[in-house]
């Protein structure tokens, strides 16, 4: 860590941070990466209850693990603390934004939205984010001894409802190129930031809480490793930032902490006492804010607060949140009466990569006759040993059996005879495996109101207000479907807890720094460039999901580095005098 000054700062290693890493080095420029969260190499995520017990975000009580979970008013939300960003738990969907979806409204309510870019603007970037990204289909039957069961239940479902189903490019690698797909092989490729070897995907469902394979073609794998090794980006960790302000002559002072989870984990720590965490601070003529919906809201929140050089920020700032529409339901004991008699349907939802297909339905804006705001739902897989938790909930049944085998074995003592092979008997006890076997929970995700406001509190704590009410149709037809889905597969269907407390949790938060034609209607520019009253801050941008001024309806990480791709283009174009 002893170079001071460079030629871009980055703040944050997700989908708009790991790109731009990547752009700007390999353009020539001299790069530093600051990422808050620990890196992660292959069988380094934790599995046991223990294990897990730390494995959140919250360094003042000692805890510097991978999942940071945010509470406000009727949301919740889950992001990722790491090297590698959302990409650690993310279940590695690349859609394309619909194109009729990037909406141009006029902002005469409260939720308007208005996209100053344009499917075609971002075609060449998805494309380019999908090749680095190794983006390829499910290859679901191609493995000879599975055809992933729960893929070919959201196909019933589709066929049954006449809805669209599309198989998504995932950012896993199921086999070498040019090869069948076999799970667990070594991968084949050029050396990673971690120098670990990789293997192909081995359908374990562990893909939401990091995957210790490496199968993953995740930022750290990808953009981060060709960062790093091929055109020397400094990449730091455990760096969270606290602050920044302009430089006189330009440019910009990066302050920020060293967190050490080697000395301070599992103890309480005063974070902003300088005796135990001093401030270092680091110097750039372009500073790229890519912390995410809340980390760079807040930081650009607290800037124009404190600092009078910010008091041009766009009074946009901190609005325009949206949750992406999340919702998770469940169908449970999926059946199937196709022959008269009903039978469980076999789901095995510990198999395969946690999602592989997607319904579309549609939006009005689609002019296809859709009424409602249009949404996806996939398929959701989990790992295996939720199955195992799952059993424990058939234990009557499965003590119902056990009294049975037990009948018939003293039945057998009685008669004279003597039982010697007990598999069949040991079997019986697992009961019918109903609910572990026959449970799909249902993602849904779509173009909700994006009416969320965050602000700072007096202790420059982060706050926010979100109806959840606005979108109250949104949520019902989601909802509605997913029923659907479930009577289709002949399941029970049970709504998240959450909904009868009128809250909902998303994965996808996004917005607070809005994208917008001028400093009246977004607080970036088509480029992420910050808007200061009728210009520009020159050297300030934003790259990661606060950007969005609307849902992406689509999972969003796709559009998000297509649009950091994008704007890396616009850096590049400056610096060699091109606009």
């Amino acid at each position: 860590m002893s170079e001071k000054h460079f030629d871009a700062v980055i703040v944050g290693s997700g989908f708009g941070g790991s790109v731009m890493a990547y752009r700007l080095a390999k353009a020539g420029l001299r790069v530093c990466l600051l990422e808050r969260g620990k890196a992660y190499p292959p069988t380094s995520f934790p599995r046991s209850p223990f294990a897990m017990k730390k494995n959140f975000w919250n360094p003042s009580n000692g805890l510097y693990g991978m999942f940071n979970v945010w509470s406000f008013e009727q949301t919740s939300s889950i992001v990722s603390s790491g090297l590698g960003g959302g990409s650690l738990i993310y279940a590695n969907v690349l859609l394309r934004k619909d194109e009729k979806w990037f909406v141009r409204e006029e902002p005469q309510r409260d939720g308007y939205e208005y996209w100053p870019v344009t499917l075609a603007d971002l075609d060449s970037h998805y494309t380019s984010v999908e090749q680095m990204m190794n983006a390829q289909r499910y290859p679901f039957d191609r493995f000879p001894y599975n055809r992933t069961a729960k893929t070919i239940a959201l196909k019933v479902a589709a066929n049954e409802m006449h809805a669209e189903l599309c198989m998504p490019k995932l950012a896993v690698t199921f086999g070498n190129k040019d090869e069948d797909p076999v799970p667990g092989e070594p991968i084949r490729e050029a050396a990673n930031l971690h120098g670990r070897t990789r293997y192909t995907c081995r359908l374990c469902g562990e893909c939401d809480i990091g995957c210790n394979y490496g199968s993953k073609n995740t930022l750290d794998f990808t953009y981060l490793s060709r960062a790093a090794l091929d055109y020397h980006a400094d990449i730091r960790t455990c760096c969270e930032v606290r602050s920044f302000e302009p430089k006189d002559g330009g440019g910009y002072a990066i302050h920020y902490v060293v967190h050490d989870p080697g000395k301070y984990e599992g103890k309480k720590v005063s974070t902003h006492d300088p005796n135990i965490l001093p401030l270092q601070t680091i110097t750039a003529d372009r500073l790229i804010l890519s912390a995410g919906t809340y980390g760079s809201t807040y930081l650009l929140l607290k800037a124009k607060k404190n600092q009078k050089a910010f008091r041009g920020i766009s009074n946009q700032l901190g609005t325009h949140f949206s949750g992406n529409g999340d919702m998770i339901n469940f169908a449970v004991k999926c059946s199937d009466s196709a022959m008269g008699k009903r039978e469980p349907r076999i789901i095995d939802g510990g198999y395969g990569p946690v999602i592989t297909g997607a319904l579309r339905f549609g939006d009005v804006v689609d002019g296809d006759g859709s009424k409602q705001r249009g949404f996806y739902i996939q398929d959701a897989g989990y790992p295996e040993f939720v199955n195992w938790m799952l059993q424990i909930f058939d234990a009557p049944g499965e003590l119902e059996q056990a009294f049975h085998v037990a009948l018939r074995l003293f039945e057998a003592k009685l008669e004279g005879r003597e039982e010697t092979d007990f598999s069949n008997y040991i079997s019986q006890m697992f009961g019918s495996c109903e609910l572990s076997s026959g449970l799909l929970p249902l993602l849904g995700m779509g173009r909700d109101i994006p009416n969320g406001v965050m602000h700072l509190q007096q202790d420059d704590l982060l706050q926010m207000k979100w109806k959840k009410e606005q979108a109250g149709p949104y949520y019902s037809a989601l909802r509605e479907k997913m029923q659907q889905i479930s009577q289709v597969l002949g399941a029970t269907f049970i709504d998240d807890p959450l909904w009868f407390l009128k809250r909902t949790i998303t994965v996808h938060p996004l917005g607070g720094c809005p994208m917008g034609r001028n400093a009246a209607e977004g607080v970036v520019d088509s480029y992420g460039q910050v808007f200061c009253g009728d210009g520009v801050y020159e050297g300030l941008y934003v790259a990661d999901g606060s950007v969005m001024p609307g849902p992406v309806g689509a999972n969003p990480s796709l559009t998000i580095a297509a649009l950091a791709d994008r704007f890396a283009d616009g850096i590049i174009k400056k610096r060699a005098g091109q606009v």
